[in-house]
């Protein structure tokens, strides 16, 4: 593949303008054919050096050489995209490129989620991350490459601000959204040089491992739900059972109701885990004196659909305004359901001897 050559021309029309001046282009050549491509810049004649093809006798002489030679840098770099995406190079592909570069019309939302169905993501992580997307959706209804800029990060870090999602949610979200700005620039979707993240910084705080004390974990049982809060009711019956249990959100999502065994008459959760890939066994009839159990009778119709919860984020600003509403003065997530103390969860001297 031939390599297309650069130089600087000057007044190539052999005329100037009414204050006595000519534009500087770049001239590229290929194949005996030749495209021009406009730096802007505008010079006097006395002003032009064209043995050396610089500028000269201008008191920004530096200044405006640095420009030209940014100039031929930004169309090279835009022949090695070309070349990098497998594309034959041509002056009119190039010229095309740069009129309107990779991704200015292109949708980032669509690679976003054509990059979560096409990655070795485990099936929850996935869900994890199209949970960002959606937020995205909502922040902008389209969302385009040349979109990506500093202001942009910012003003969707405030509105998930102004959503009262916690600081390591938001930071959680950034990082998504960092991961497949970087996937597209790789990719040639988006020039490195206006890196959005260079210059916005992602925060979080160190988490504590947060559990609900008996008399909060009572508050949250006894809390009826009624009217327009009985639409929470799943998240809380949910939350519970993995309280009483001890499960992470991606265990609990991943659960089937071949999961629950019977042994001599006793219902026993086996599960595997998706963090760990290790099988877990639980005796749910033992486990907060059965209170598991009295969950899943109430969804027997359709126990895989109990599993069935909104990502993480959102059933997490869900449980908050539950939390709230029993009166419980801590902020909690699904993940506190895992941090339960292990006291709690012995409460009988059946238990302690089965785990002795």
């Amino acid at each position: 593949m031939e390599k297309i050559s650069y130089n600087l021309v000057f007044n190539r029309t052999k005329r100037l303008n009414k204050k006595g001046m000519a534009l500087v282009q770049v001239e590229a050549y290929l194949n005996s054919r030749k495209r021009y491509f406009s730096t802007k810049i505008y010079l006097k004649p006395n002003q032009w050096d064209a043995k050396r093809s610089m500028v000269k006798n201008h008191p920004n002489s530096n200044i405006l050489n640095q420009m030209l030679y940014k100039h031929i840098a930004t169309i090279e770099q835009a022949e090695f995209g070309l070349w990098r995406r497998g594309k034959a190079i041509s002056l009119d592909l190039l010229k095309e490129s740069i009129d309107k570069p990779v991704g200015s019309d292109k949708s980032f939302l669509a690679f976003f989620k054509e990059e979560v169905a096409n990655s070795s993501l485990k099936e929850n992580t996935k869900q994890n991350h199209l949970s960002t997307l959606e937020l995205l959706q909502k922040f902008k209804r389209e969302v385009l490459f040349t979109d990506l800029t500093f202001d942009f990060v910012s003003s969707f870090d405030n509105y998930l601000q102004s959503k009262e999602y916690h600081l390591n949610t938001i930071a959680k979200h950034m990082k998504h959204l960092k991961r497949y700005i970087n996937a597209a620039i790789n990719k040639d979707y988006m020039d490195a040089q206006k890196y959005a993240f260079r210059k916005y910084k992602i925060k979080s705080v160190e988490g504590s491992h947060t559990h609900l004390t008996p008399e909060e974990l009572r508050k949250l049982e006894d809390l009826s739900l009624e009217g327009r809060s009985a639409k929470w009711q799943k998240t809380k019956d949910a939350f519970l059972f993995c309280c009483y249990a001890g499960l992470r959100y991606s265990d609990f999502i991943s659960l089937k109701s071949t999961d629950f065994v019977e042994f001599n008459q006793e219902t026993w959760l086996i599960y595997k885990s998706v963090k760990t890939s290790a099988e877990v066994r639980l005796p749910l009839y033992l486990l907060f004196e059965g209170k598991a159990l009295l969950i899943l009778q109430r969804y027997m119709d359709d126990l895989n659909c109990f599993f069935k919860l909104k990502d993480n984020s959102n059933i997490n600003k869900e449980l908050n305004i539950l939390r709230r509403l029993a009166g419980i003065d801590k902020h909690i997530s699904f993940h506190t359901a895992r941090h339960m103390n292990f006291y709690f969860r012995l409460k009988t001297s059946k238990l302690q001897e089965y785990f002795s």
